[in-house]
């Protein structure tokens, strides 16, 4: 029978994931040293596959008690181990922007898959590649999006808004919303000068009906798949403000909203933050483990 394995930091999520497979649960142990260590107890009893569910937000710490765990897994005699981590962490420096960087998706990606043998996440920050097994190399390594359960919810919320993407790179999120509710929906370009430090145009140019679209008086919604430091919502709020929406909401994958992110944005007006529990926050709204678990089932990794 398939095991999961989960962490404190991550419990409630992970055991939802094992009731939607019908599978046994157990906690791995984490015991903090005064020098930083960390000691790793695993359960006395394992199957020959087991899962491993924790999302990897700050993940430094994670990664390290992350290998020690599946390494000893593999040394009792566990044949076959999957990585659920619906926040895959170091994606986005794919490449080196700058001379001396560490192309840490290539490094981290290496390191999973010598430990792990299919690897599933949530909208990982992949810019200049098609798949995650450009990353993570291995056979099974599978990107999920968070879509279908944004759909969902914010059909609950609203007949007909309007969906906003805040660059480029957001653009297969809100079609994918949008297209099948024929949704009208405007995709933002953003200029980025720094980490907190961007720009964004918004033109008005309804993406489905391709014909100019007025926000005023609308329900507007802005989607993306990370809110970090919040800088690119705020400049898409300040763009969709000059046009006198009834209401703006935010709705995002993974939520982060670090120095304060979530005032400023409630203080410009904003109506509705919502996140999915990807990362445990304030934010969460609706659940992306039925994704995970209904892909697990198509991978017949849950058998």
């Amino acid at each position: 029978m398939t095991l999961i394995l989960g962490f404190d930091d991550y419990l409630s999520p992970a055991q939802q994931l094992a009731k939607s497979l019908s599978a046994a649960f157990k906690q791995v142990e984490l015991h903090k040293f005064p020098d930083g260590e960390t000691k790793v107890t695993l359960p006395t009893i394992l199957p020959k596959h087991i899962i491993i569910c924790r999302t990897l937000n700050n993940p430094n710490a994670k990664i390290t008690e992350l290998i020690i765990t599946a390494a000893a897994a593999k040394n009792r005699g566990v044949k076959h181990i999957t990585l659920v981590a619906p926040y895959l962490c170091y994606m986005r420096q794919d490449i080196a922007f700058n001379p001396g960087e560490a192309v840490s998706q290539k490094i981290i990606g290496n390191l999973l898959a010598a430990y792990f043998d299919s690897v599933i996440t949530i909208d990982p920050h992949l810019h200049r590649i098609n798949k995650l097994s450009e990353a993570i190399p291995i056979t099974q390594a599978c990107a999920l999006h968070a879509t279908g359960a944004m759909s969902e919810f914010l059909q609950q919320h609203f007949s007909q808004p309007v969906l906003i993407g805040p660059d480029e790179e957001s653009e297969q999120w809100v079609k994918a919303i949008a297209q099948p509710h024929q949704w009208p929906y405007v995709i933002a370009k953003k200029a980025r000068f720094g980490d907190k430090n961007v720009a964004v145009t918004l033109n008005t140019h309804d993406k489905h009906n391709i014909k100019a679209l007025s926000l005023s008086d609308r329900d507007v919604i802005i989607v993306d798949d990370i809110a970090s430091t919040g800088k690119t919502l705020e400049q898409a709020v300040k763009q969709i403000q000059q046009q006198a929406p009834m209401s703006i909401s935010i709705i995002v994958t993974h939520a982060f909203f670090v120095d304060n992110a979530l005032t400023r944005l409630k203080d410009m007006g904003v109506t509705n933050i919502w996140s999915s529990d990807s990362v445990l926050h304030s934010t969460n709204a609706f659940s992306i483990i039925d994704t995970l678990a209904r892909q697990l089932k198509k991978m017949n990794i849950a058998d």
